[in-house]
């Protein structure tokens, strides 16, 4: 009869444990993200269209995925993403890139995603600035 009694109380204990326990809210921001998978519209560096063969956005020219675990593709590369800075930028990479992306957020709303940063050109104190814009898919 104890052993029942224990059995109870530690099953009441187990399902107020795991009741009390609330799912992660997921913001407006990261909904907006991983809800779409993006096609990309614009690649430009400096201004000028930069997604041709040989030219420096190629590889990320076509779909773009931000799945709910942080991982994704984004046009060739495949790798990881999060957010930073308050959801305002947001961080890419893949060891296919010789260093982590983190881009500003210009724009994140159900039908359009817009991102910029400035890439280093190689030359001291240059950089390049680059801009992405990407369109839902489906």
């Amino acid at each position: 009869m104890k052993s029942y009694k224990v059995l109870i109380l530690a099953s009441i204990a187990a399902i107020l444990c795991f009741a009390c326990k609330k799912e992660e809210e997921k913001s407006e921001r990261f909904k907006l993200l991983t809800g779409n998978v993006w096609m990309s519209d614009s690649l430009l560096v400096d201004g000028e269209d930069a997604s041709g063969p040989g030219e420096m956005l190629e590889k990320f020219v076509g779909k773009a995925e931000f799945k709910d675990d942080g991982t994704g593709y984004f046009g060739q590369y495949v790798g990881t993403w999060y957010f930073s800075n308050n959801e305002k930028d947001i961080t890419i990479s893949s060891p296919s890139l010789a260093f982590p992306l983190t881009c500003r957020i210009v724009e994140l709303t159900q039908t359009s995603f817009k991102i910029t940063t400035n890439f280093p050109s190689g030359i001291d104190g240059v950089f390049l600035v680059i801009r992405i814009t990407f369109k839902p898919s489906n």
